[in-house]
């Protein structure tokens, strides 16, 4: 079963470079990238829809949203910033460049988020061998930049 979660990981992660360059060439389509990125928002939340009709999830607990906490709800803020951002870094920098740093920023910030246990999530304490994949990884980027 862990396999199968490490599969969904890895094709995430390929989907990303892919939707960045469809929503790349939809900016150049529609003449600006925050354009693209509503396009992008506004067929990802048809999309969901129609799953959650077919998939016939239940609906009833959705009002329980008004018990969240507020800064939940940066989290639509948060995709918005990255999706529009990334649109506009893709050209300027390149695909492996710009996705060598996405990653560099989110092992950075995950691995805080981890030792710190921020957002009531599991401690899971930086370690030597996870500062050294983290350091690795930086030299990839710098590597990806350099050549």
């Amino acid at each position: 079963m862990q396999y199968i979660f490490i599969f969904l990981a890895f094709l995430c992660g390929a989907v990303f470079p892919t939707q960045a360059a469809f929503n790349g060439k939809m900016s150049t389509i529609v003449g600006h990238p925050i354009l693209a990125a509503i396009l992008s928002f506004f067929t990802g939340f048809i999309a969901l829809v129609i799953y959650a009709i077919i998939a016939q999830i239940p609906m009833n607990q959705f009002t329980a949203f008004r018990t969240a906490p507020w800064y939940v709800w940066l989290a639509g803020i948060l995709g918005a910033f990255y999706v529009s951002t990334i649109i506009v870094l893709m050209p300027r920098l390149g695909v492996a460049l710009t996705f060598g740093l996405v990653i560099a920023g989110q092992m950075t910030v995950s691995m805080l988020m981890d030792h710190f246990g921020l957002f009531n999530l599991p401690i899971r304490e930086i370690s030597a061998g996870r500062l050294i994949g983290a350091f690795f990884l930086l030299l990839g980027v710098i590597l990806i930049r350099k050549f």
